[in-house]
């Protein structure tokens, strides 16, 4: 039987770098999704998929509106090396514990709106207004 982790990791890879301006590095041997120019250093990582691991599922995003939701369920944690404090949740699945692909394009959606220019946010179809970072 083949291993679903692959296919949801292959599936979700895709879509990451569907949307506008990504591509796919390996910083420190894993797999991760950048946004922003290719050739400069000022392109940033939007979702890790780390190491492939067999019958393993491993993603980390960052989530300002649902992260503290989704800390809430029993795959996710705050991430490593202090950024779990800056809103970057790490989940990980089993095979059999595998949820809905939409439920995790959701999550790498929201890190791309967080992480990603706001010009290129804005290119999204659909996408909400941009939220002013001045305290009011």
């Amino acid at each position: 039987m083949p291993d679903k982790t692959v296919a949801h990791r292959k599936a979700l890879l895709k879509y990451a770098l569907s949307l506008p301006e990504t591509f796919e590095d390996h910083p420190w041997g894993e797999s991760v999704a950048k946004v922003g120019p290719r050739e400069k250093k000022s392109a940033k990582i939007f979702v890790f998929f780390g190491v492939a691991q067999p019958k393993e599922l491993m993603v980390c995003v960052k989530l300002p509106e649902s992260g503290a939701d989704t800390l809430a369920l029993p795959f996710s944690k705050p991430a490593g090396y202090g950024m779990g404090k800056h809103g970057w949740v790490h989940a990980t699945f089993g095979e059999k514990d595998l949820p809905p692909l939409e439920l995790i394009e959701g999550w790498i959606l929201e890190s791309y709106r967080a992480v990603a220019p706001k010009k290129l946010v804005g290119a999204l179809a659909g996408a909400a207004p941009a939220r002013s970072r001045r305290k009011r």
